[in-house]
């Protein structure tokens, strides 16, 4: 049976055991049929840029085992498909990843995509900073978008950075790709950056164990920041405009602490961006407006250090 079954038809075995498990998508995809043509396309070694259309393609007994091994292992574990086969898609581009990473998803990449655009204009963005990089697929994914950039990439796990290396040179870019181990802005050098993209950690410490085990698979040091998810956004706001040219951008992803963030800065004049293929809790702000509310950021941090 198994050296008979199409491609179609793997797919459509192995969704239904996907919707039978208690699976979370969300890393990559977010249903189990996506979830499960990903997995497929992977075993055959066919492109996931959409142009496959041999469905009816007869998959060998070997590579039949072999989808079956991952559909398993992908249900008995609760781990990302992603780590399983060592791969991840972002912005249309292929990166490696491993647990010492999160798995790419941010709806940054639909900005990407975009040059930025309106926000930014592509041919006068030279320097672009990458603040927690993790594999690297931001930083590459900017640097093909804005062929006239470089990009300085920071992260501060040294495992992360190991990954976005790989990364890097398998898009053949390391002469425009820098990576740096900072904590956030601590160690980096002095710059005037065009453009600053971050996608810090910004899961509330509470939270972590209630998540999906997909979630709690991935390095906690890449979701936890404090108590209510803020820290990291916190010391990007009140540091960015330091590291910004005089007409940058800040863009900076803090996902569902949104509300807690504009609660905590009710007069930072924060713009949401919205998504034409979804996703949300993305702000901009310009050098300017960092600048003008620096005070603001820097008093509720220190208030902060005097809560018990």
């Amino acid at each position: 049976m198994v050296a008979s079954m199409t491609a179609a038809d793997w797919i459509e075995r192995i969704a239904t055991v996907f919707e039978t498990s208690s699976l979370h998508f969300g890393h990559g995809t977010d249903n189990a049929r996506d979830e499960a043509a990903w997995l497929v396309l992977h075993v055959l070694d066919a492109p996931l840029d959409g142009s496959f259309d041999d469905w009816g393609r007869v998959v060998s007994e070997s590579r039949g085992a072999e989808i079956d091994r991952l559909a398993r292992a992908r249900s008995s574990s609760g781990k990302p498909l992603a780590y399983l086969i060592g791969e991840a898609r972002f912005a249309g581009l292929e990166f490696e990843v491993s647990p010492d990473v999160l798995v790419p998803r941010s709806p940054i990449a639909e900005l990407i995509l975009d040059g930025f655009r309106p926000w930014a204009d592509p041919a006068r963005v030279r320097r672009v900073l990458d603040m927690c990089t993790g594999c690297g697929c931001i930083a590459v994914a900017a640097a093909l978008n804005l062929p006239g950039a470089s990009v300085d990439a920071v992260d501060l796990s040294a495992a992360a950075l190991k990954i976005a290396a790989r990364n890097v040179r398998r898009h053949d870019l390391e002469r425009r790709v820098r990576l740096l181990r900072s904590d956030l802005f601590d160690d980096l050098p002095p710059a005037a950056y065009d453009l600053i993209v971050a996608n810090p950690p910004y899961v509330p410490r509470r939270q972590l164990a209630g998540l999906p085990s997909e979630y709690r698979s991935e390095p906690s040091l890449g979701l936890v920041s404090g108590e209510d998810g803020l820290d990291a956004a916190l010391r990007i706001l009140h540091r960015a405009p330091f590291f910004l040219a005089r007409d940058g951008i800040l863009i900076c992803e803090v996902g569902e602490s949104e509300g807690a963030l504009a609660a905590l800065l009710p007069r930072m004049p924060f713009l949401w961006l919205e998504f034409v293929r979804g996703g949300s809790g993305v702000f901009l702000l310009t050098r300017a407006q960092l600048e003008e509310s620096r005070a603001a950021v820097a008093a509720v941090i220190e208030d902060r250090k005097n809560v018990v």
